[in-house]
């Protein structure tokens, strides 16, 4: 008896399941197709705006031939543009491009904005100027800012790769590793990396390709590296106590580069001291009495 009611309530909720499927598959579709197409949309808006982009980066693109330029130049903005992380080719025309674009830009807002009124040759020519140098300024600041996060982030790529070495991977697989963990925290980095992986798989000697590394990013303590390296390659000494010795001297500079910063700030604090504190602590303590002594002088005075 007991098993009948077991398996006639098994029976109802089966029938049951199946009549709730049919009566609402066209609702669990609709709500599906609504969760679907906000996405579609999302993927449809960054299609549109990368195509705009684009389409607007290869207008500036085409202004890159006014400016007058040498193949020596264009080497030496070639290599600016790969230290500050940019290594499509058509980073260059499109740095050429602003070049011309900004100083126009610049200079409408100038005339249009009423600010050119009183002297408009002399603001559209301060403008043009602007603009033009503007893209340099812009440069040369992303390649420092790139420089300094690779400076501070040399130290736990070391670290880790002595990690990787003790633990029985050749330099070059841990290189691979460390560029492939390190993508998240230190994405320079890790870029850098896996150009010396793609270098070494391409055929290239592991020294060029580390050397490439330390022309691509222009940072002295990455020079210093490769150059370690290099002597512990020819030398046959160990690689992970080259590495690991690299990483204490870089974790010293940088404890004394805090300390020096720290060292400078008594000398900085002297023209804010001067210039805003010091009137101010005059005036609150000196004001009262310059006031008392002025009354004073007045009742002598009658």
């Amino acid at each position: 008896m007991g098993f009948a009611i077991f398996a006639f309530c098994c029976l109802f909720l089966l029938i049951a399941s199946a009549g709730l499927l049919m009566f609402y598959r066209a609702t669990v579709l609709k709500r599906i197709s609504s969760v679907v197409a906000p996405r579609a949309q999302r993927t449809s808006l960054s299609s549109t705006l990368q195509k705009t982009s684009s389409s607007l980066g290869g207008m500036v693109e085409k202004f890159e031939r006014v400016v007058p330029k040498t193949q020596a130049e264009v080497g030496v903005t070639q290599q600016r543009l790969i230290r500050a992380g940019l290594r499509k080719d058509e980073a260059v025309k499109f740095f050429y491009g602003t070049k011309v674009v900004v100083p126009v830009v610049l200079c409408a807002v100038a005339l249009f904005s009423g600010l050119a009124s009183s002297s408009p040759f002399m603001i559209c020519a301060v403008a043009l100027g602007l603009g033009y140098l503007a893209p340099d300024f812009w440069l040369g600041r992303k390649i420092k800012k790139r420089q300094k996060k690779i400076r501070l982030g040399l130290p736990d790529v070391l670290d880790l790769l002595v990690i990787c070495v003790e633990a029985g991977l050749g330099l070059d697989q841990a290189t691979g590793r460390a560029a492939k963990e390190l993508n998240a925290t230190h994405p320079m980095i890790s870029d850098e990396l896996e150009i010396v992986v793609l270098e070494q798989r391409a055929g290239r000697p592991r020294a060029d390709a580390w050397r490439h590394m330390a022309e691509r990013t222009d940072v002295d303590t990455v020079r210093n590296l490769v150059s370690m390296l290099v002597q512990s390659e020819q030398f046959g000494t160990s690689i992970a106590k080259t590495l690991r010795t690299h990483s204490d001297t870089l974790r010293t500079q940088r404890v004394q580069m805090v300390e020096e910063m720290a060292a400078k700030t008594t000398i900085k604090l002297i023209f804010p001291l001067v210039l805003f504190i010091f009137p101010c602590l005059f005036l609150v303590t000196l004001g009262p009495a310059m006031i008392i002594m002025s009354e004073q002088f007045k009742n002598f005075l009658k």
